[in-house]
Formats: C-alpha cells, sequence, structure tokens
C-alpha cells in the first residue's frame, strides 16, 4: 500500500498529482531545489524536504538526494512526473533495489523504449513502419552525414534519449550538419545526461497523433483513445486535442492495436504513449514511446472520464485496471493549450520574471486549469517556461474552441512575456477551427499568428488617462515634485467648475514609454469597482475596458493583452540604461555554454559568438554585421541576466 508518495518533479505537474493524492488519502512529500523554496508545489506538499543547487543537475537531477529524501519522508513510492527522472531506467531500477515503488514502467520498459534507437528496433521487428532514419551506435559527422545524404535533406536530428523537443533540430542542407549536430548533442547531454543521437527523414505536412496505452501487472493493456498534438513550434506541442479530428473508428484501432502491441512487446506496466506521424494518406509511422504519463493527459481524462494519475497510483499497488477495451468511452471532445513564459515577438526565447499579476479564468462546466504558480510567484530562468495548461471539454470541437478562447481571454498575466496573445490567435484562425492540422501550421499561417508588435496608439493613451483618473484611488492629485498641493481643487476631478467639463493634467508611463497630458477630459467615462470595468462613449459608441489595480499600478486590458500603467515623474527619472554602442547584450536570462571567439577575431555577418542556454534550449548570438571582436565579458559556465554586456564588436570599415 501507498501511504507516502514522493513527487521527484516540481510545478504544475508536482501540483496535479498532489491533487490525486489528497483525495486518495495519500501523504505527499516534495522536494524542491534553492530557487524553488517558495514554489506552490512545496507549499501545498505535506512534507516538503530541499536538495539544494538551482539548475536541474544541482537538484532535481541528483537520484541519491532523491532517495534520501524519500526514506526520510517515509515514503513508500516515488511519482517522477514527466521530463527529469521520469525516463531515467537507472533511477527506476535504483528505486526498485531500494524497496520503493517507482510509479512507472520497470525499468526494462524504459531501456527498451528510452532509446529511440532501440526503439526503432524493436519496432521494425514487430512489423510498424518506420520513417526512414539511421538510428545506429556510431555517432561521429561523418556517419551522419552519409545518412543524411542517403536519405535525403530535409532531415531531422533526434536525442535518442529525450523528447519535449530538447536536442532536435531540422537540417537543410549538408553545410549546416556539422553545428546543428553539435548543437543537438550539447542539448541532449545537458537535458537527460546522454548525447546520443538519430537521424531521421523530415516527413513533410504530417499529422502527430498519439495513442494513450496503460497497462497493469496482470497482463491487461489497453489504448485510451487518441491525441492529435501537430499544432507545434520548435517540434515542442503548443495545442493538444482529443480526439484527433477527423480519424476514423477503423484507423484509431489500427493505431490503438499498433500501440498496444508495442507496449506489450517490452512488458509495460502504468501510464504510456505511443506517438505516431501520420500523413495525408492515412498512413502512421512510429516515432517514439514515451514511457510516462504525458503533459498532454488532462485532454484524455476529460473524454474518458479517468484520472490518469489515480490508475497509475493504483496500478502501481498491483490493482487491475478499472476497464476493459470495450469499456472505454469516447466523449464529446477536449482541446489544451500550453501557456509558455516567452517572447513571440523575438523567436520565442524563453522569458523570465515576477508574475506581477497573475489570475486564472473561472471555473465551469468543462473548464480545467492546471498550474504551479500563483501571483507574485518567480518564473525561473533556470527550468521549463511553461506557466500553465488550460484545458476546455464540450460536446462537439467547435464548443471546446469556443470555450478555450474565453478562457485565454479571461486569463491575465502581466510582468512576464507570454504566448498568451499567440494562443488566441490559434484557437481563433479560420484554420484551425476547420481542423486543418499539421506540424506545419504555425509556420504556415505565421503572418496571421505572429504580425508585426502593435504600437500603443492615441486612443490607447486616452483610453488609459480617463481609467487612471476614474479608478484609481486620489489618481486626481498631480504629481510629487511640481510644486504644487498634493491635493489641488485645480486638478480634482471633484472640484466645482464653472460650466466646463471635469478636466486634470496627468503624465503615465506604460513600459518604456510615456505620455504627458495637458488636460484629460472624462465626459461620458464611468468605472465600476464592482465589475472592475471601464466605460468610455465616444462619437455614440460606448466601449467597455478592464481594468486591474494592483501595488499601485493600474493594469488595462488592450486588444487581449494586459497592459501595465504608472504615473511618471520625469523630474525623479533616472536613466538606468545599459545600452552600449558596438556590443551584443543577451536576450534573456539564461547561462554561457560556449564562447566561440575570442578578442581581435574577424567574423562575418551571422557568426555564431556564443552559445546561451536558458529553459534548457541552446540560442546562438550571431553577429549583425561584419567585424572585429573588441572584447568578451562572459565566460562559459556563466550565469547572466537579461540585458547583459556579452560581446563588444568593432564594425569593418
Amino acid at each position: 500500500m501507498i501511504n507516502t508518495l514522493l513527487i521527484a518533479n516540481r510545478g504544475e505537474i508536482a501540483c496535479r498529482i498532489m491533487r490525486t493524492a489528497k483525495e486518495m488519502g495519500i501523504t505527499s512529500v516534495a522536494v524542491y531545489s534553492d530557487v524553488d523554496r517558495q514554489a506552490q508545489h512545496v507549499l501545498q506538499a505535506d512534507i516538503a524536504i530541499g536538495l539544494g543547487g538551482a539548475k536541474p543537475a544541482d537538484s532535481y537531477l541528483l537520484v541519491d538526494k532523491i532517495l534520501a529524501a524519500a526514506h526520510a519522508s517515509g515514503a513508500q513510492a516515488i511519482h517522477p512526473g514527466y521530463g527529469f527522472l521520469s525516463e531515467n531506467a537507472g533511477f527506476a531500477r535504483a528505486c526498485a533495489e531500494q524497496g520503493l515503488i517507482f510509479v512507472g514502467p520497470p525499468a526494462s520498459a524504459i531501456d527498451a523504449m528510452g532509446s529511440k534507437s532501440a526503439a526503432k528496433t524493436l519496432m521494425e521487428k514487430a512489423g510498424v513502419p518506420l520513417v526512414p532514419g539511421y538510428h545506429g551506435d556510431e555517432q561521429d559527422l561523418q556517419t551522419f552525414v552519409t545518412a543524411a545524404k542517403r536519405i535525403g535533406y530535409p532531415v531531422l536530428l533526434k536525442a535518442t534519449a529525450g523528447g519535449g523537443g530538447k536536442g532536435m533540430k531540422v537540417v537543410e542542407r549538408e553545410a549546416d550538419m556539422a553545428e546543428a549536430l553539435a548543437s543537438a548533442q550539447r542539448e541532449a547531454l545537458s537535458s537527460f545526461g546522454d548525447a546520443r543521437m538519430l537521424v531521421e527523414k523530415y516527413v513533410l505536412q504530417p499529422r502527430h497523433v498519439e495513442i494513450q496505452v496503460f497497462a497493469d501487472q496482470h497482463g491487461n493493456c489497453i489504448y485510451l483513445n487518441e491525441r492529435d498534438c501537430s499544432i507545434q513550434r520548435r517540434h515542442q506541442k503548443v495545442v493538444e486535442e482529443a480526439p484527433a479530428p477527423g480519424l476514423s473508428p477503423e484507423l484509431r484501432k489500427a493505431m490503438g492495436d499498433a500501440a498496444v502491441k508495442a507496449a506489450q512487446a517490452i512488458g509495460y506496466v502504468g501510464a504510456g504513449t505511443v506517438e505516431f506521424l501520420l500523413d495525408v494518406r492515412g498512413e502512421f509511422f512510429f516515432m517514439e514511446m514515451n514511457t510516462r504519463l504525458q503533459v498532454e493527459h488532462p485532454v484524455t481524462e476529460a473524454i474518458t472520464g479517468q484520472d490518469l494519475v489515480a490508475w497509475q497510483l493504483r496500478v502501481a499497488q498491483g490493482e487491475k485496471l478499472p476497464l476493459t477495451q470495450e469499456q472505454v468511452p469516447l466523449m464529446g471532445h477536449a482541446i489544451e493549450v500550453r501557456l509558455y513564459a516567452e517572447d513571440t515577438d523575438n523567436d520565442f526565447l524563453p522569458a523570465s520574471g515576477t508574475l506581477q499579476l497573475y489570475r486564472e479564468p473561472p471555473a465551469g462546466k468543462g473548464r480545467r486549469v492546471d498550474s504551479g504558480v500563483t501571483e507574485g510567484d518567480v518564473v525561473s530562468p533556470f527550468y521549463d517556461p511553461m506557466i500553465a495548461k488550460l484545458i476546455a471539454w464540450g460536446e462537439t470541437r467547435e464548443e471546446a474552441r469556443l470555450s478555450l478562447l474565453d478562457m485565454l481571454r479571461e486569463t491575465v498575466i502581466v510582468g512576464v512575456q507570454t504566448n498568451l496573445k499567440f494562443l488566441t490567435r490559434i484557437l481563433g484562425h479560420p484554420a484551425f477551427a476547420l481542423a486543418e492540422l499539421d506540424t506545419g501550421f504555425i509556420p504556415r499561417h505565421a503572418e496571421q499568428l505572429l504580425p508585426a508588435p502593435e504600437s500603443l496608439d492615441e486612443q490607447f493613451w486616452r483610453t488609459a488617462a480617463k481609467a487612471w483618473l476614474l479608478a484609481m484611488p486620489g489618481a486626481s492629485s498631480v504629481a510629487p515634485g511640481s510644486g504644487a498641493a498634493e491635493f489641488s481643487p485645480w486638478t480634482d476631478l471633484t472640484s466645482w467648475r464653472a460650466g466646463l467639463p471635469p478636466q486634470s493634467r496627468l503624465h503615465l508611463r506604460c513600459g518604456e514609454l510615456d505620455q504627458p497630458f495637458a488636460a484629460v477630459d472624462v465626459t461620458g467615462c464611468s468605472y465600476c469597482p464592482t465589475t472592475q470595468t471601464l466605460l468610455v462613449t465616444e462619437a455614440q459608441q460606448t466601449r467597455r475596458h478592464r481594468l486591474l489595480i494592483s501595488n499601485g499600478a493600474l493594469y488595462l486590458q488592450w486588444h487581449n493583452s494586459w497592459q501595465r500603467i504608472d504615473r511618471f515623474d520625469p523630474i525623479a527619472e533616472v536613466d538606468h540604461s545599459h545600452q552600449h554602442a558596438g556590443g551584443l547584450q543577451a536576450p534573456m536570462n539564461g547561462s554561457v555554454v560556449r564562447v566561440m571567439v575570442e578578442p581581435g577575431q574577424q567574423v562575418e555577418a551571422g557568426a555564431v559568438l556564443l552559445v546561451l542556454e536558458a529553459m534548457k534550449m541552446e540560442h546562438s548570438i550571431r553577429a549583425a554585421e561584419a567585424g572585429t571582436v573588441k572584447a568578451i565579458f562572459c565566460a562559459e559556465g556563466e550565469l547572466i541576466a537579461e540585458g547583459t554586456l556579452l560581446v563588444e564588436m568593432e564594425e569593418t570599415q
């Protein structure tokens, strides 16, 4: 029996596992790094034990410390969640050796499917169609160059021990192979401790359809329908849904039966996912098997009415599966989006910072939010940038889509760059509404999904000024330092005026921009504190705007995003500019992986100067123009903050 469960993970998935554990009367134990001391999974746990460190390699990947924490807390079992040690056969084996239940498959199954190369060989023997590729042991550059020539470009490099887009690169031509292979190997080693790679044909316009399988210790194995995860960027899933639109019952059964055979062939136990590429002709090709619970498991729970974490815990204790294949339901449709901390206007660079505002959409029928943060929490640069998952269920796909759109519009996040507007555009795109899905969806519709950043126009500033004067306590008083009384009757909107409209002077700031107002006319405007809405009537049109007030700042919803507005005092303003002429700055918080140049070196435009790692992904800093490296202000292994000067360049004359 499992009375106490240690969750060897953090964030959203740790909180989600704890929720089921509490419902089952199981004591939950959290582990945490130094930067996660006040994280939600720590605060929600019954017991919390520190691991030290910050990077995964110094905390959540330390097997010995996690096992020691399990023994210290009296836990009988460890749930690995997803990521980190969830597909580490050595960890599963160590748990068994120390008398702990690993809530997942046996180590032998992880070994069999943990290596993509070995899994491809296994599936080939089982007769499952494979994408052409090379999955061998030789890992030198020439081997991959030769294999790519045989397969034909474009090809896809993948970490044999990885997932989630880490250690994965598309290579369009032979000239790019060396750099892509080296970068993918570094990412794989950093994320999974294993740099081995495979290469396969990059199938054009495929759909990504995966089958959820579940097996118990008594030889029973079933599939719980499928999920479509075709909406991806950089091979990372962004939107997932179940069931897959347009999949016939016959094709569902064929893919499900193939997935079950794959699981049975390796003696699988617990939750797993067999992933396939599905082409336009209805042919499917085995990609990989994830021997763990998937990020997107909530959509399967929504269409089956089952709690998959509860299934995991019961199967781990030796119970039989609660359903047979014939009893697996398929009810309605569910869609999930992953809310990431990332800058969509800057090539999706991961973002970090403090959640100044964080409001999840209200609960309701068919609505679900899985998160591991709350307002005031810090999004760290050390871990995956996902903030939350929003899931909507409906009787039909369209009902689920519209419900999820409402949830996105009701979500409030300020303080950290996110993909919230990007997700809203995807869900609202006509092609998505028509279920025209494949893995090229985002690049194909990039113009609509990733438009140029909107400028704050005159209408925004007028609305912001009206909102400030009507909603902020004492807002109509003059700014400090102006020499006037703090509560001047000449600027107070409540003061009597002889036949003049209520007006006030004001100077506001939003981001890096500021706007002075000689006079703000609030005629025809009203603010309701109860609903936190501003009504603005201009030219016989009335518009409603949502407002929030927090920590002395005003937040205005404008074009489906939230803008922070502060009062600006130009006299007290201090120039904090850290720009440096001819210098290249860090575009995000992270660590320096490699410095590729040295002072005095001549470089061409586009040359890689150094490589940063943030949120487990590598990002190359390249020279904008040809020139000479004058100075380098960082070193390999150094942690740097966004805006830090990295390299000083001198243009070629």
